[in-house]
């Protein structure tokens, strides 16, 4: 969306192509965003306010690309054809499915849930659970299909940390008297205020960090969730009693993605993400000419850096059109 209403702005014509029945990705999924709480809607609306004047194609993909000369051909579900010049795939990424690590209890266990279903608490102003006097007991698990051998996921996704840190922090403002516990491989917060999100979570919010892999799940007879993990720091086992359990899961490239690099003849790193031509001087190159890569089809990106990659997109795209 920021790429197309730059490229328009900078006067070139631009045609947005979205699989789904709404504009806005993973961002519209979210309520608030880390590190300063900033809610995704009104972080979206001025996005979309620009959009204003351009063909935008709604459950719409494109099913056969033809090159010739320095033109791409593109078919859309649809029937239609464009004529392009040039094309930005920001093809986004999926969600890790939860279900793939067993051992957590996805889809088991009720109370085990994903951090994007939570944020869907947060949207419609709910709370894990009806108020009691007993304190609820709530556990994060990062690194959910990331940073994990088992799954061919080496990479890290780099914003589970800080989401895992941003969600504990709305729970707690919701469940003042929860204990809630995240378990963590290593905290990457990188960010510029990551840190001190993470300071303001333990000093303000008592959030207890416990740094090992959670092994197993289960649910004694009572429907509470019980918990076996390591504590790498004590150097001994743990065994935690818990009401709901939040599954951090990580990125991995899109569902549709070898569908997306067989029509474009683009190919794929060691990471599974696309390969771009040059991760130094410009990663939104690709190793075909006029096709062009923005956002976390390359990668784990923050919603900063997907919106910064888009604005150099459509500088680049645009003097490659007038190069043609």
């Amino acid at each position: 969306m920021e790429a197309a209403s730059a490229l328009s702005r900078l006067g070139a014509s631009a045609a947005l192509i979205e699989e789904k029945d709404k504009l806005g990705g993973h961002v519209a999924q979210w309520y608030r965003l880390f590190p300063d709480g900033h809610r995704s809607d009104e972080l979206l609306k001025p996005v979309y306010d620009a959009l204003e004047g351009i063909d935008t194609y709604l459950n719409t993909t494109v099913v056969k690309v033809e090159r010739e000369q320095n033109r791409y051909q593109l078919t859309l579900s649809t029937g239609t054809t464009l004529d392009a010049g040039a094309v930005l795939l920001a093809t986004g990424f999926s969600l890790f499915s939860a279900q793939r690590k067993e051992e957590y209890g996805y889809g088991i266990y009720d109370k085990v849930l994903t951090s994007l279903q939570l944020e869907e608490f947060f949207i419609s102003g709910k709370g894990l659970g009806a108020k009691s006097e007993e304190p609820l007991r709530i556990g994060f698990v990062h690194c959910v299909g990331s940073r994990d051998e088992k799954v061919n996921n080496r990479h890290c996704s780099k914003v589970c940390c800080a989401t895992a840190v941003k969600q504990a922090c709305e729970l707690k403002e919701l469940h003042p008297n929860a204990r809630i516990y995240c378990f963590y491989m290593d905290l990457r917060m990188f960010g510029r205020y990551f840190e001190d999100m993470y300071f303001q979570a333990q000093n303000k919010y008592g959030i207890q960090f416990i740094r090992g892999r959670v092994s197993e799940v289960s649910e004694n007879i009572e429907g509470k969730l019980i918990v076996k993990a390591e504590d790498t720091l004590a150097g001994q086992p743990l065994r935690a009693t818990l009401d709901h359990l939040v599954l951090m899961s990580g990125m991995e490239r899109h569902k549709r993605a070898p569908e997306t690099a067989s029509l474009f003849n683009i190919y794929f790193a060691d990471d599974e993400f696309y390969q771009n031509g040059d991760a130094y001087n410009c990663n939104l190159l690709s190793k075909q000419p006029g096709v062009f890569f923005a956002g976390a089809c390359t990668g784990p990106k923050t919603y900063a850096e997907c919106m910064n990659e888009a604005r150099s997109a459509a500088v680049t795209i645009y003097k490659y059109l007038q190069q043609q």
